[in-house]
């Protein structure tokens, strides 16, 4: 095996990484294969770069692109004399990451939270009715205790997305600086 082929070859391990991870981020293996495709490419590349090289239709090289760009892990570029759009991975995958857990946890903590809120004040208000038999108090009881269980739960998970949005959690969870040793020691 020569010098590219190994090269080649060490490529395609990670861009299938990547495609068999790419669901982690709600996305395709094909989507996946792409985003590899773009990390390992030095220039940003057009969707007709993508489709000559992963052989997928331009629309699908179109409607994955977007997904991507809407996680925030690629983004268009210009590059003097294009005037096709030109796609290139972001280089800061901390912060992709970051951008994605926020995203998807803020919405999820605002939903459960709203959730909560309304089931406490109406739980609150049954177990104040002097109508309702023991039984069925000491159900609500039990609820509204596991309902403020859940309250807590997503209060703590609001201000862990916070410390993420913050940076905090590189306090916590340094990020390692890259070594200066070559890959042959």
């Amino acid at each position: 095996m020569n010098g590219n082929e190994k090269l080649e070859k060490a490529r395609e391990r990670i861009i299938e990484s990547i495609a068999q991870n790419i669901h982690l981020y709600g996305l395709t293996p094909s989507a996946g294969r792409q985003y590899g495709t773009m990390f390992f490419h030095n220039e940003p590349l057009t969707l007709d770069d993508m489709t000559e090289e992963l052989g997928m239709s331009k629309t699908s090289m179109s409607t994955s692109v977007r997904a991507l760009s809407d996680l925030k892990l690629v983004e268009r570029a210009w590059k003097r004399g294009v005037r096709k759009d030109l796609y290139q991975v972001k280089d800061d995958w901390y912060q992709s990451f970051l951008d994605l857990f926020s995203i998807k946890w803020r919405r999820s903590v605002s939903f459960h939270s709203a959730a909560i809120r309304r089931s406490l004040a109406e739980l609150e208000e049954l177990v104040n009715d002097p109508a309702i038999d023991d039984g069925l108090r000491e159900e609500v009881t039990i609820d509204i205790e596991k309902l403020l269980y859940l309250r807590d739960y997503y209060e703590w998970l609001d201000r862990l997305v916070d410390a993420f949005e913050d940076h905090d959690i590189f306090n916590l969870v340094p990020i390692k600086k890259p070594e200066k040793d070559t890959p042959n020691k």
